[in-house]
């Protein structure tokens, strides 16, 4: 996959969304035929602000993130076919078929890798902006986190560090109010916003509405104009929710742990198929362009899933290659 110069307008920015809403589709659709031997979490619902924020950072500029990381790694340039080959635990996925989902990296865009552990790439990012830092190099880190693990303690421990050193560094807190089964309201004080929890550390704050693109394109694009110019660390917590189970591919409405009418309500405002209406009533030959972005990405898609389906495993003989410790 060749990466496509970001450009701030609404078909590209519906390019992204959709690349990422349609991969991970295909991988709920597929998930049942038991070739994907890792646990996957889907971003189906959370694609608006990833695909909004590539627009403002280059290829040179670091990303991390969490276990719930397509998205990011779509969205910061990352290679399709290998990470599908990746989730499908081939030799020609983004760690080789050692990592599965939650463990995605592509260095040629300098997406530095997600982590299966709750807080865990947060004091990863901070190294990277410190390298950067040091480096003198300019670039700024993103750092994808979720609302759970604002309650670790490695986030204050990082936050505090990055504000402290001047790091170039955005924080980007991705609140879809549940940590896995458990609402806010039974892990966090009520009606605080963590964006106020990250300015008492420190961090330059702003809570967006994750669904209003254009509130997202203004904030974001503010944030990290601040950060590259020197200002200091920044922190976005972004109100956004998933629309499928927390891990896997189904949906899970129906357990108990939130309503069906709530899940209902959050997925009418689908910012993608707003966009997608957007762009239809205010863009000469919208229907032309929007099927030409939709035709070319399911077929981006559809070739992915063939390469890695036609992939081998890796060699059982190199299975210690790579990692960071093994058994003597």
């Amino acid at each position: 996959m060749v990466y496509r110069i970001v450009k701030d307008a609404p078909l590209d920015l519906y390019e992204r969304m959709y690349l990422i809403r349609v991969t991970e589709e295909m991988i709920a659709r597929r998930y049942s035929e038991g070739q994907m031997r890792c646990p996957t979490h889907l971003s189906i619902g959370q694609e608006a602000v990833p695909a909004v924020l590539s627009a403002f950072i280059t290829i040179d500029d670091y990303a991390v993130s969490t276990h719930r990381g397509h998205a990011h790694y779509l969205a910061k340039g990352g290679n399709l076919p290998a990470m599908i080959a990746e989730i499908y635990g081939k030799e020609t996925g983004c760690s080789k078929g050692k990592g599965g989902s939650m463990h995605l990296i592509d260095l040629s865009v300098n997406f530095m890798g997600t982590s299966a552990i709750v807080g865990n790439s947060i004091p990863i990012g901070v190294g990277l902006g410190l390298r950067a830092q040091l480096a003198k190099s300019g670039q700024i880190t993103v750092i994808y986190l979720g609302d759970g693990a604002v309650e670790e303690g490695a986030f204050y421990e990082a936050a505090n560090f990055a504000v402290v050193r001047g790091l170039k560094i955005l924080f980007v807190c991705e609140n879809n109010l549940y940590s896995v089964y458990s609402p806010l309201d039974c892990r966090q004080p009520p009606n605080r916003k963590i964006a106020d929890l990250a300015q008492a550390i420190g961090l330059k704050s702003y809570w967006i509405n994750g669904y209003k693109l254009q509130e997202c394109r203004q904030s974001l694009k503010l944030a990290v104009d601040n950060v590259r110019s020197g200002g200091g660390p920044a922190f976005v917590e972004a109100s956004t929710y998933r629309f499928r189970e927390h891990c896997g591919p189904n949906y899970d409405n129906d357990i108990g742990y939130r309503s069906i009418n709530e899940c209902e309500q959050w997925q009418s405002l689908d910012p993608l198929v707003s966009l997608r209406v957007r762009i239809l009533e205010t863009t000469q030959n919208g229907i032309g362009l929007v099927a030409e972005v939709e035709q070319r990405v399911n077929s981006e898609v559809s070739s992915a899933f063939e390469f890695a389906l036609a992939s081998n495993f890796p060699d059982p003989q190199r299975a210690f290659e790579g990692v960071y410790s093994k058994s003597l």
